[in-house]
Order: structure tokens, then C-alpha cells, then sequence
């Protein structure tokens, strides 16, 4: 029997159940798909923090080559948007389509000995005190915690009980992969004229991925598209089509803005868009499941170890904010897109162009936007570090400090007795400083002196 049962093969429960499985736990996935496996996507680029999470899990170079890095972004005729200086071994955004990094997901969650059930939609969930039971089309399957990371129309949100309160912010987006004979100047190229805006960027595999909107003719999602209605919008936004051909994919959706109240409901967590949906802008999506996913798998593990349950409700804390925050500044960068007049059109320039100068604003933006600058919450009395993302660093035995963490393993800082955890926390001598007991997500989970009191934090976050 499965100690966790994840539901849905999206890169958030891929990356999830891999985790899980690197750290010892019984994981099935339960997938409705047939498991045919398709090369198109929304999702289409990967952020720093991802690639970050990446790296500890060992991934980052392999998925690398599959993409583009850009490291800069064009907004709205000439604000730029500077990824370079992201104090990050991977300051850029990798544009690559979202099927390689589930591609590399997946192999790594199989390979680690995760159970994938496909063909297995969920048709009800039942909770009591020692476990969950979810029921599919031809059977029913029992662990002791649930995940629902199957997506907008997540069944275990609607199973839960869980409302999903939001609105649609843009009907009918235009979506396409398409090769052209005059490639942007900037790798990235983002503009809106009140009526239209368009967004191209390379994959790196010759195709552009392309989103557009035309406020004169919303159509509806299945609606056709061609080519001709993407390149006529392109230009009115962009003031060229680049010469768009071969499309290998067209397609329509809509954007909205959504977040469950609750993570978590007992024994059953949410995910990825199970829990939040928001606009493509600032290619934020699959990037924000992903960290969910970092988030709540070592604690998942770290309970079923005999850590104290009450772990489990720092998934609600450190990450619904996180949601709500990506909500904003993804709905803002569509709205800013969308401004109608030609005089709030200029005025958005030249704000966003102040805004950016300075420096303590443009980290800000550039630390959301990529993940890197996000915190989380202190408890009270705590060193403050605690919930700061931990920097990649040299350690003494000439590895990086991400290379420790790889195999969901902690990883103390400084030279202290950890008896009876070794098999899940790497300890790295260093001189001076307090102790740091670096997360298997790569953030600060304790800090301090005492080795008593450390002892009591290894108990509390890493269990037995």
C-alpha cells in the first residue's frame, strides 16, 4: 500500500512523488491520462528558483540544453526587466517547453520506484483518522495523506469540498508554436496598444511560442484559429508578425485568477493549479506547482518519519501567500498590458521605467518574478534566517551546497553532533557563524547555537 497517494502526472506531482520516493516513502500516481505523451504546452519557461530546485535534485543540467536562456525582458516598448543580476547560479529564464520538464520528471519519479496508474480518474475521496481512500473508475487505492495535483478542474479540490473563488480576467488568448523568418531582436519581447498585446519567445528548437489577445473579437475557447488571426494581432501589438509560419500548434483558452482557501483539509493537500490559477504573464505557472511541490514533499516525508503533524500546516502558511502574491503581480503585468488609452499607455511606460531604476524596487520585482526573493514566515523567537532561502555555496569537501541537498537530504552547516539522523542530514563543517540546518527545499529551517536546541529542531523537521 502506498503512504501517499498524488494525483495527477503534471510536472507538480511529478516532481512531488520523486521527492517523495528519493526519501524512502510508498508513493503511487494516479494519472487520468492514457500516458500517451504529448510535445505541446502552456507552460513554456522555467525561473531561477525552479532551476534552482532543479539543481538539487540533479536535473538542471540536463534540462538546460533543451531551451533558451534569456536574460533580460522587454516590456511594453522598451521597459526592461534585467534577470542577470539575480544572485543565482541560473540568473535568466529558460524557455523551454513545458513536456521536457516533465520528460525528466518523470523519468527520475520512475526510476526511483514511484508507481504511475494512468487511465485512473478520480471519482470520490474519503478521509477518517488513520488514512484516505480514493476511489477510481475500477477500484479504490488507501494511503495515509492524499495530494490532488490534477490541475484547474482538480477532482480532489471538488471531492474536499474546497471552492476555488476567483474570475476569468482575459477570454479567448491566443496561444501558437511557430517558426519565423525575422527572429526578435530581444529574446523576449512583450508589448500591449490598448486593443492587443503579444508576447514571443524562443523555445530554442527553432519554434516561437506566441500568446496574443485581441479585445476587438473575443471568441470562445473552441473556436478555430489560423495563423492569419495570430499574425494580425502580433503585428497591431508588436508592429511586426516576424514572419510567422509552420504553426505546429494553435490553440485558444482563457486566463483566470483563482486560489483555494485551504491548502490542506485533514489528510488531503492541494497543488499546483489544483490550488491556484493565474494569468501566463511572467511565465509564472508551472514554476509556482513546482515550488509547492518542493515545499510540501519533505514534510510529507518528514511526518511519516514521526515528525509532529503540526509540520504539515507550514505548507498552508510558507505557500498560500506565495499563491496570493503571484496572483497579483501576474493579473498586474495583464493589466498594465491592457490599458486602453493612448495617454495610460504612456504614463505605464514611464512609471515602470522610474519604478525599475531603482534598485531596491527592480530586486524586488526581479526576486518575485523569479522566485529567488520570496521568504517565509518566522516563527516567533526564531534566528533570522529561519525561512530565508539558502544561497548555493563551496563547501569544504569541494562540493556545492545544492549537491549536498540532492536526495531530499538536509544539510547542517557548521560541526554538531546529529546522532540518530544521518541517514537524511549532511553536515558541512564551516567556521564561524551560528549553525544552519539547510531544508531539503533549500531554505533555512533552524538556526542557532545551542545543540540542544538543535537536536529538538531535527526532531521536529526531519523526524526519527
Amino acid at each position: 500500500m502506498a503512504e501517499v497517494i498524488v494525483v495527477g502526472a503534471g510536472p507538480t506531482g511529478l516532481l512531488l512523488a520523486g521527492d517523495l520516493a528519493e526519501a524512502g516513502v510508498r508513493v503511487t500516481v494516479l494519472e487520468r491520462r492514457d500516458g500517451k505523451v504529448s510535445n505541446l504546452s502552456r507552460a513554456f519557461g522555467v525561473h531561477a528558483r525552479t532551476l534552482e530546485q532543479f539543481d538539487a535534485r540533479d536535473l538542471a543540467e540536463r534540462l538546460l540544453p533543451t531551451g533558451a536562456a534569456v536574460a533580460g525582458v522587454r516590456l511594453f516598448g522598451g521597459v526592461e526587466v534585467d534577470l542577470g543580476r539575480l544572485p543565482s547560479r541560473f540568473p535568466y529564464l529558460l524557455i523551454t517547453p513545458q513536456y521536457h520538464v516533465e520528460e525528466l520528471l518523470r523519468e527520475r519519479a520512475l526510476k526511483a520506484g514511484v508507481e504511475i496508474v494512468h487511465n485512473a480518474e478520480v471519482r470520490g475521496i474519503a478521509q477518517d483518522a488513520d488514512g484516505v481512500t480514493v476511489t477510481t473508475a475500477d477500484r479504490t487505492h488507501r494511503a495515509a495523506y492524499v495530494v490532488g495535483a490534477d490541475g484547474y478542474r482538480s477532482a480532489v479540490r471538488q471531492a474536499i469540498g474546497q471552492p476555488f473563488p476567483g474570475k476569468s480576467v482575459l477570454k479567448s488568448i491566443m496561444l501558437a508554436d511557430v517558426r519565423v523568418t525575422e527572429p526578435p531582436a530581444d529574446l523576449l519581447a512583450v508589448n500591449g496598444v490598448g486593443d492587443a498585446f503579444a508576447f514571443i519567445a524562443p523555445f530554442g528548437d527553432g519554434y516561437y511560442r506566441v500568446f496574443a489577445w485581441d479585445r476587438r473579437h473575443p471568441r470562445g475557447d473552441d473556436e478555430p484559429l489560423t495563423l492569419d488571426e495570430v499574425r494580425a494581432v502580433t503585428q497591431r501589438a508588436l508592429g511586426t508578425d516576424f514572419g510567422m509560419h509552420d504553426a505546429r500548434w494553435l490553440s485558444r483558452f482563457h486566463s483566470d485568477e483563482r486560489q483555494a482557501p485551504n491548502y490542506r483539509v485533514g489528510r488531503v493537500f492541494l497543488a499546483g493549479d489544483a490550488a491556484h490559477v493565474h494569468s501566463p504573464a511572467g511565465g509564472q505557472g508551472m514554476n509556482t506547482g513546482l515550488q509547492d511541490a518542493a515545499n510540501l514533499s519533505w514534510k510529507l516525508a518528514a511526518v511519516l518519519r514521526g515528525a509532529p503533524d503540526r509540520l504539515l500546516d507550514t505548507y498552508q502558511a510558507e505557500r498560500h501567500p506565495v499563491g496570493r502574491s503571484v496572483l497579483r503581480s501576474s493579473g498586474g503585468i495583464i493589466r498594465a498590458a491592457m490599458i486602453k488609452s493612448r495617454v495610460g499607455r504612456a504614463v505605464r511606460g514611464v512609471v515602470a521605467r522610474l519604478a525599475l531604476s531603482v534598485p531596491a524596487i527592480a530586486r524586488k520585482v526581479t526576486g518575485q518574478l523569479s522566485g529567488v526573493g520570496y521568504t517565509y514566515p518566522k516563527p516567533a523567537g526564531a534566528h533570522a534566517l529561519v525561512g530565508t532561502r539558502a544561497e548555493d555555496r563551496p563547501l569544504a569537501d569541494g562540493r556545492r551546497l545544492y549537491e549536498a541537498l540532492r536526495g531530499q537530504r538536509f544539510v547542517l552547516l557548521g560541526d554538531a553532533d546529529v546522532t540518530g539522523w544521518e541517514d537524511h542530514v549532511e553536515v558541512a563543517p564551516q567556521t564561524g557563524g551560528p549553525l544552519v540546518l539547510v531544508r531539503p527545499d533549500g531554505y533555512v529551517g533552524w538556526a542557532g547555537t545551542d545543540p540542544a536546541a538543535l537536536r529538538q529542531a531535527l526532531a521536529e523537521l526531519v523526524g526519527r
